[in-house]
């Protein structure tokens, strides 16, 4: 069960919006951006057939089906969606008190505080260029082995972007960490394929 509550209000207005798109089956998708981050936005959107993501967690509400977005689940804990009226109308509101709260510290594993770093610092900003970047592995005392996709895939810029924000980001945040290395690295000759 999520732990998010949408509020009956909040579901016959939703339900409502969702009625007019004329889409059967159409729901609603719940996700934050830059979770744990002072940036977190709690947003709300149209989800229909086939649009949500493998990893969402559903949720069946009597008229449609509220799809959680996996990596901000956590961050969702104790949030409301609410349906307040006034006399100028009404509006959707959305509480997630949790949103900005880091869900790593210093005891969390290594691999765990470099993913949720790149899911809430970097990777947010790579995709404005279409790209990701996500963890292979935390290698031989502390190397975190990385894999670009998307558009950073074979751009020339990826060794930049690597070595001067992904590294330096992930370091400041990861003392004990000691470098990134590209699973593509070809200089790195040992394992690579000829």
């Amino acid at each position: 069960m999520s732990a998010i509550t949408i509020t009956e209000a909040a579901e016959a207005y939703l339900a409502d919006l969702l009625s007019k798109q004329n889409t059967p089956g159409i729901g609603i998708r719940v996700f934050i951006t830059q979770p744990g981050t002072q940036y977190a936005e709690t947003c709300i959107a149209y989800c229909k057939p086939g649009e949500a993501k493998a990893e969402d967690t559903p949720v069946a509400l009597a008229s449609f089906t509220a799809w959680i977005d996996a990596v901000s689940e956590p961050f969702l804990d104790d949030a409301v969606v609410d349906y307040a009226t006034d006399r100028m109308g009404g509006q959707l509101t959305i509480k997630a008190p949790n949103a900005k709260v880091p869900m790593v510290n210093e005891d969390s594993p290594l691999n765990e505080r470099v993913n949720y770093y790149l899911q809430t610092e970097i990777n947010p900003g790579l995709a404005g260029h279409g790209g990701q970047v996500s963890l292979v592995d935390v290698v031989e005392e502390g190397i975190a082995v990385l894999r670009f996709g998307g558009g950073c895939q074979g751009c020339g810029q990826a060794d930049y972007t690597l070595k001067e924000g992904i590294e330096r980001t992930l370091l400041e945040r990861i003392p004990e960490l000691k470098g990134v290395r590209d699973v593509t690295d070809h200089t790195n000759r040992e394992n690579a394929y000829y």
